[in-house]
């Protein structure tokens, strides 16, 4: 059984902070772009971490993508504080972080754009598949501590055809949010781009 969060919680704390709405806490309003997060679930859950390797490794199995969006969804419904784009869809978009071209090639699919395309179906959201690229080959992510991960990422996004994100606020989907450093990475093109708010989407926090 894969359980559900019912509470959002401050992005970057080291010790996550629940906040009300989609904010961070007071501290991490002053230093980072990202401007909130919503987590469904833990993923120290087996069955979650489990899914997600079958998803992003092979044997590649993009029908999990449909199954695991629920997860996300479940928690937009549970929460005490009722997300604004449940209730006021006006102004927002969605973007999932990309892949880089090597990687897209390989696996054949983006996972967060999958994840993306349901989220997009239900929320009644446009999705915007892109806006958002990554310019370059990275090292992945896993392994490194919280410093490396930083620089890995840098300068690794930009944003062409800006003119769909401006003004907008951004729904930035992702599979996994481990130390923050990918969506806060995008985040700041994309604000720098001129898009008015970005709020983190994803299926599991570290």
């Amino acid at each position: 059984m894969i359980e559900t969060s019912r509470a959002q919680y401050c992005p970057f704390c080291k010790k996550p902070k629940i906040v009300s709405g989609e904010i961070k806490c007071l501290f991490c309003q002053k230093n980072k772009s990202l401007d909130s997060l919503f987590a469904a679930a833990s993923y120290q859950n087996p069955l979650l971490k489990r899914a997600i390797f079958l998803l992003k490794y092979k044997p590649f199995v993009k029908e999990l993508a449909k199954p695991l969006s629920f997860l996300i969804i479940k928690h937009f419904q549970l929460l005490d504080y009722p997300p604004s784009f449940l209730r006021n869809k006006n102004g927002f978009v969605l973007i999932a972080v990309p892949l880089s071209k090597k990687k897209l090639k390989k696996r054949g699919f983006n996972q967060s754009e999958e994840i993306a395309k349901e989220l997009s179906r239900f929320l009644e959201i446009p999705l915007y598949n892109k806006v958002l690229l990554k310019t370059r080959e990275a090292l992945s992510q896993t392994g490194l501590n919280k410093e490396e991960r930083i620089k890995n990422v840098e300068g690794a996004f930009l944003v062409q055809n800006k003119e769909k994100i401006e003004n907008k606020k951004v729904l930035l989907v992702d599979d996994v949010f481990t130390t923050g450093a990918t969506m806060e990475e995008c985040a700041k093109v994309l604000k720098k781009a001129g898009a008015e708010r970005v709020i983190g989407v994803a299926l599991a926090r570290e």
